[in-house]
């Protein structure tokens, strides 16, 4: 608990980030449905199952698929420590060849995304809220409360970064809770991200990519307070403590009323909506990410029985528990089909 907030000191120059990324192991692939990431020296390995793929025990190493295989290269760069993570979780960079699957199933994933399409010739076309959509070269995306239905093209060239949901009024001008329920062509929002765009696809390698738009960044870097990093953590379920209006307001010391601006700032919702949204992300990632029955997983997320957590998975996915895990990929909460 505290009484104020608490401000770090000015953002450092940009030529700290070109170090910064030179000096740091980014490389991260994916090959078929294995992914290595590297992040600051430490490396993660995860496996990627896609329809189509034999499954494997991880102690007897991943196995080649058994039809057809589905080139992709997938690349992850999580900064570890401030000033950086102070404004993105995750940068990333998808790269494939769509030869297996034609359509993909986006369900909410509670993040705050800017995504640059680096193939704007290759059209996405699809649905997001039952209405038409076309996705631009540079766009943001804020909290999703339903899926988004995507026509994949024969290939796709991505480049994300996933921003901190408090960091972004800092850095755009503009609360995240804006971009809730919508793909906004960010350079509608600023001119200056149509430079960018072309700036980013100059940059031959995923490392460039990043080192450029952290330099980018530096101009505009977050000075984040006590409060907006503790909400950036309960987003992102990295707190230990029970999470409800009355333990936020008293940790927070914010009124209830006030923590409900606070959130719906930040994700479009209120509180109780917010905390809910919460419950169900973490169902998600215990689906993806352990090994317990849908039982456990419901009471594990914090829903009080299995019928109201059915209700609530399907309010958001349109799919009960049973049906998303049938259908998972190795990239959560996204789904792939075969199409036409």
């Amino acid at each position: 608990m505290f009484n104020q907030d608490h401000v770090p000191k000015a953002a450092p120059s940009p030529d700290f980030f070109r170090r910064a990324v030179h000096k740091t192991s980014i490389t991260t692939c994916i090959v078929r449905n294995v992914s290595c990431i590297v992040t600051d020296g430490q490396l993660i390995t995860r496996r990627h199952e896609y329809p189509g793929f034999k499954r494997s025990s991880p102690l007897q190493g991943v196995k080649q698929p058994e039809r057809d295989t589905w080139e992709m290269e997938t690349r992850y760069y999580k900064p570890r420590g401030a000033p950086l993570s102070d404004a993105v979780q995750l940068f990333w960079q998808v790269n494939r060849d769509n030869n297996k699957f034609r359509e993909e199933t986006i369900v909410p994933k509670g993040v705050v995304e800017i995504i640059f399409n680096f193939l704007p010739e290759k059209t996405f076309n699809g649905k997001l809220y039952n209405g038409a959509f076309s996705m631009p070269r540079c766009f943001i995306q804020g909290y999703h409360t339903g899926i988004i239905e995507m026509d994949l093209p024969d290939s796709q060239f991505l480049f994300g970064v996933v921003l901190q949901p408090a960091a972004t009024k800092h850095i755009l001008r503009v609360p995240a809770g804006a971009f809730a329920r919508q793909c906004i062509d960010l350079t509608s929002v600023d001119a200056s991200f149509n430079a960018l765009w072309h700036q980013l696809a100059e940059q031959g390698t995923f490392r460039g990519k990043v080192g450029c738009f952290s330099t980018w960044l530096s101009r505009r870097l977050p000075r984040l307070t006590t409060r907006e990093h503790t909400l950036n953590n309960v987003l992102a379920l990295k707190t230990e403590f029970p999470l409800s209006v009355p333990n936020l307001s008293e940790r927070l010391c914010y009124s209830p009323r006030h923590l409900s601006r606070m959130f719906h700032e930040m994700t479009g919702m209120n509180s109780e909506q917010t905390l809910l949204y919460l419950k169900y992300l973490k169902a998600v990632s215990l689906i993806h990410y352990s090994g317990l029955s849908l039982t456990q997983t419901a009471y594990a997320s914090g829903f009080s029985d299995q019928s109201h957590f059915i209700k609530v998975f399907k309010s958001f996915t349109t799919l009960t528990p049973h049906a998303y895990k049938a259908r998972k990929s190795g990239i959560p909460a996204h789904l792939f089909g075969h199409g036409r």
